[in-house]
């Protein structure tokens, strides 16, 4: 499986961009998008042959990977592509929900007419992402959206591990995204925590963020149960 899943790689070349991240969006891109499916053995050797690279890209883009949760090493294994685990969602979502609510509700204090404006021109661009059903687009927007309002908190240390986390659950954000029926509810809890920047209402802000991540682990949860995301419990 292995074999015939790294032989239907190809190098996105990019020229702005180091080798190493060159090799590490083009894997990336291919486990986000099933090309290489969970439990895909990835040796270097042979990934380097495939894309015609020296093994050094390939061995710094894996520990890229690794630091995002999309690979993992198993004994006897080696290094495979990860599964979704069901354990590590939720414990993922619950110290993002934390950290996320704390974000929003300093954010919530320093929030100005022009941040506002900064994050309407995001969700309409998540919005039109979600209409042409441009799910990576949408889930990039998305983390932007995000990370204005943890920006807007203006704290240092908070921004520095939620972008580390957000890294590790940009996964989560896509498959969420992958259920069209949740694309209503997503759309109207960014909308009501503008509202809520908006009036500087700290409390109802706190309330809409803690529901829009608990409706992220509920859907990406149903998905795992009906089999629809390869995953471990």
């Amino acid at each position: 499986m292995a074999e015939t899943a790294i032989g239907n790689l190809k190098l996105k070349m990019d020229d702005s961009l180091p080798l190493r991240d060159v090799v590490f969006h083009t894997l990336r891109d291919a486990i986000l998008e099933g090309i290489l499916p969970p439990g895909t053995r990835l040796m270097e050797i042979q990934i380097s042959n495939q894309l015609g690279v020296s093994r050094t890209p390939v061995r710094e883009a894996i520990h890229l990977l690794d630091m995002e949760g999309l690979v993992k090493t198993e004994a006897r294994k080696g290094t495979i592509v990860a599964p979704i685990q069901a354990s590590d969602l939720r414990d993922s979502l619950e110290v993002r929900k934390v950290l996320e609510t704390l974000a929003t509700v300093k954010a919530c204090k320093n929030m100005d007419d022009q941040t506002i404006r900064y994050l309407q021109k995001f969700e309409k661009k998540f919005e039109d992402a979600l209409n042409e059903n441009d799910i990576r687009e949408a889930a990039d927007v998305d983390a932007k959206f995000h990370g204005v309002i943890v920006e807007t908190a203006h704290n240092r240390r908070l921004t520095q591990t939620v972008d580390k986390l957000s890294e590790e659950q940009y996964r989560y954000r896509l498959e969420n995204l992958k259920d069209q029926e949740a694309f209503p509810s997503i759309i109207d809890e960014h909308r009501k925590l503008m509202k809520a920047f908006t009036e500087k209402d700290e409390d109802w802000a706190a309330a809409v963020i803690k529901r829009h991540i608990e409706n992220q682990q509920k859907v990406v949860l149903k998905q795992i149960e009906k089999g629809q995301v390869p995953a471990t419990d």
